[in-house]
């Protein structure tokens, strides 16, 4: 027989590392040997963390006498919106959260409580040699009431604020991935004639393309001219979402589009200056 020394509850949340020898409490001169060792104060300097997304001006529909001469001029993005991570998780909510919210949800039919008719039982229940059954109005009879039938709901579903803006971005960054991202100076056309203005779309290249612009009013004579030209698309800045912008195989912003997504999604981040003649480019 031996002896052994049993520590109660008390003991044990007195003395935690009592039994655990690479654990037990470190001896003062280790603390003050520690506390001795000087240590150098945080850095004050903010290191940037994202470079900037540089892409080339956009050849405009139609060139007016402001805007700058495409060729000798390009457009610094914003790396946090036009720059993020793919996600194809936060796509994929967004889309389904708008094509929830496009469905109309009124299909209804009617139960067997709402079919008209007499509630009188169709034969007897014994003696027929048939199956049983009630009234017409049974859902297992030929006209009548419909079981678990579709009835009107609503099939919109909820998505927080913060998700829909990263969608957004991740929506915007995989466009400029692929090269399929433009930016115009602006987004303008003289008239409202068809002809001219596909011709002008096919001969830039950009058919299948969404048009984005910033203006608070489309112009009516190019929102007349591209209504009738199939796959190409016009809408304002805040009125777009990510499906229509996935959709579309190719994306033409225009300034102010740029500077409202930047203003609205943009994150507050050091980014690294960028080594450009301010001759040469336009930071928006």
């Amino acid at each position: 027989m031996f002896s052994r020394k049993l520590l109660t509850p008390c003991s044990l949340y007195s003395r935690p590392f009592a039994g655990i020898p690479h654990l037990a409490r470190p001896s003062s001169s280790l603390q003050a040997l520690r506390s001795s060792i000087p240590h150098p104060p945080p850095s004050k300097d903010i290191i940037p963390i994202a470079q900037p997304v540089v892409l080339a001006l956009s050849e405009p529909l139609k060139r007016k006498e402001s805007d700058p001469p495409a060729k000798d001029h390009v457009v610094v993005l914003d790396p946090t919106v036009f720059a993020h991570p793919t996600r194809t998780d936060i796509l994929h909510l967004c889309t389904i959260h708008y094509l929830d919210s496009l469905r109309q949800g009124s299909a209804s039919t009617k139960t067997r409580a709402e079919v008209h008719g007499s509630g009188i039982k169709l034969r007897r229940q014994k003696g027929t040699g048939k199956a049983r059954i009630g009234d017409g109005q049974s859902p297992i009879l030929v006209g009548g009431g419909r079981a678990f039938g579709p009835k009107p709901r609503d099939f919109s579903t909820k998505l927080p604020r913060k998700v829909i803006q990263m969608g957004m971005r991740v929506a915007l960054s995989v466009k400029v991935k692929e090269n399929r991202l433009g930016v115009m100076s602006s987004i303008d056309w003289p008239n409202g004639r068809t002809k001219h203005l596909k011709e002008r779309i096919e001969r830039l290249g950009l058919r299948k393309t969404l048009f984005i612009t910033g203006e608070e009013a489309v112009p009516v004579g190019l929102e007349r001219a591209i209504a009738n030209i199939q796959q190409v698309e016009l809408v304002r800045a805040d009125a777009v979402n990510v499906y229509e912008i996935m959709k579309h195989q190719r994306l033409i912003l225009d300034v102010k589009a740029v500077d409202y997504f930047e203003d609205s999604l943009k994150k507050d981040v050091p980014i690294s200056p960028l080594p450009l003649a301010e001759a040469t480019s336009v930071s928006l």
